[in-house]
């Protein structure tokens, strides 16, 4: 007799259910679905009281933290202290944050490509600002700021961010020829101590310069 080998059962591979059944299956569950909610519409009812009530507590939230952000930066001061012992990416930040105090709109742009402006604003009277931050760790016995940095504001500042005041700020000093240049060519120079009263005190930058160009807009500070 002739062996037979082991037998093998086919296995037959489950198919996949056509399109239209699942469609049929879905639509069939989305009626059942609809037709409980219509019949307990309270549940509806009580769905969209807690979606409005949520919405509200969010919306709430939202304008308390806006209001505290406003009254955090209108009472914003700073020691001059406070500000050596920042990297000069967080005093940019720091000077970002004292001009919104003014009533600025203000942002950091501090980095590669910043064209010699880490600090651009627009005051309340329209004015643009361009403000190039030169921090020193060693404060004002650091190296001074010299001419080649007003050079590069006043190559950009105008020509390139639109500003209307042009500043170059440092928590350090300037060197004696950056003074004059910065006179004649009308770039203001903010050192250690003008920083100092202006960010410990509650009266605005243009305050504190001069020859501030007149107000673009009409304004209850200018």
């Amino acid at each position: 007799m002739r062996r037979r080998g082991p037998v093998r059962r086919s296995r037959r591979r489950a198919q996949p259910l056509p399109l239209w059944l699942k469609v049929g299956a879905a639509m069939c569950a989305a009626v059942v679905a609809l037709q409980w909610l219509l019949a307990h519409w309270w549940v509806l009812l009580g769905l969209g009281v807690l979606a409005a009530g949520a919405g509200a507590f969010v919306g709430q939230r939202v304008r308390q933290r806006a209001e505290w952000e406003r009254a955090r930066s209108r009472a914003l001061r700073l020691r001059i202290a406070e500000l050596d012992a920042l990297d000069h990416r967080s005093f940019e930040f720091a000077i970002r944050d004292l001009m919104r105090r003014d009533g600025c709109a203000a942002e950091q742009l501090g980095g590669a490509g910043d064209n010699a402006c880490d600090v651009r604003a627009v005051d309340p009277s329209g004015r643009i600002w361009a403000v190039q931050c030169k921090h020193r760790r060693d404060g004002d016995q650091g190296s001074a700021v010299g001419v080649g940095v007003l050079q590069q504001v006043n190559g950009t500042a105008r020509q390139i961010h639109g500003a209307d005041v042009a500043v170059v700020l440092t928590n350090g000093r300037f060197s004696s020829k950056a003074v004059p240049w910065g006179r004649e060519h009308r770039i203001h120079l903010v050192d250690r101590r003008l920083l100092a009263e202006w960010a410990a005190g509650s009266r605005p930058l243009w305050d504190l310069l001069d020859r501030i160009p007149p107000p673009r807009r009409p304004s209850a500070l200018s």
